[in-house]
């Protein structure tokens, strides 16, 4: 019987994760994730039931990374709607700057998955954006913008379109003019309050 140390787990969805998002969800074999984290198939099948288990598992793992993420991103500065909005975008624009940028691991397994509406990565990215967008709120909420909810979901909009565009023409600058367009609408609620 193959011995099963103790991160294998981890290791197992560190390797899937980056196949994952270099090749795309559907395109990578279990093979593929078990040669990657240096255990058997068997192993693989051991900790998860099946590749879907293991996409919404890293889907999963990503989500409590990104939220962590997100705190860090916030400055001390960041405590007027405008401020936490051009915070967000300028470190979401630092992102999609690196060599090994190709947008938003969420959306991409959304859009491989459009036909599977109740595939638990599907759902796992779901309750990921949802926590995004509650999260923007309470923010917002916190420095008293007017109807934070609102402008959590556009601002949510703009970071979307913001990195979808910025993938599909390899252009940045969608980031850019998203934020330009969310610091607007974040300081008309600002001035609400």
């Amino acid at each position: 019987m193959e011995r099963i140390k103790p991160d294998t787990k981890g290791r197992i969805l560190r390797a899937a994760y980056k196949l994952f998002y270099r090749k795309g969800f559907t395109r990578v074999s279990v093979d593929e994730i078990a040669d990657c984290a240096g255990v058997t198939k068997r192993t693989v099948y051991y900790h998860f039931n099946s590749k879907d288990d293991v996409i919404a598992a890293v889907i999963e793992v990503q989500h409590l990374y990104l939220m962590k993420q997100y705190q860090r991103w916030m400055k001390p500065s960041s405590n007027t709607a405008p401020k936490i909005v051009v915070d967000l975008f300028s470190e979401l624009h630092t992102w999609a700057e690196g060599p090994e940028w190709l947008g938003s691991g969420f959306s991409r397994v959304s859009a491989e998955l459009a036909d599977m509406d109740g595939h638990p990565a599907r759902r796992a990215a779901s309750r990921h954006k949802a926590a995004v967008e509650t999260w923007l709120a309470d923010r917002f909420e916190a420095t008293g913008a007017s109807e934070a909810g609102c402008l959590a979901r556009q601002v949510m909009l703009l970071i979307e379109g913001g990195i979808s565009l910025s993938l599909i023409h390899g252009d940045t600058g969608y980031i850019v003019s998203a934020m330009g367009t969310a610091e607007r609408l974040a300081a008309a609620a600002a001035r609400c309050h």
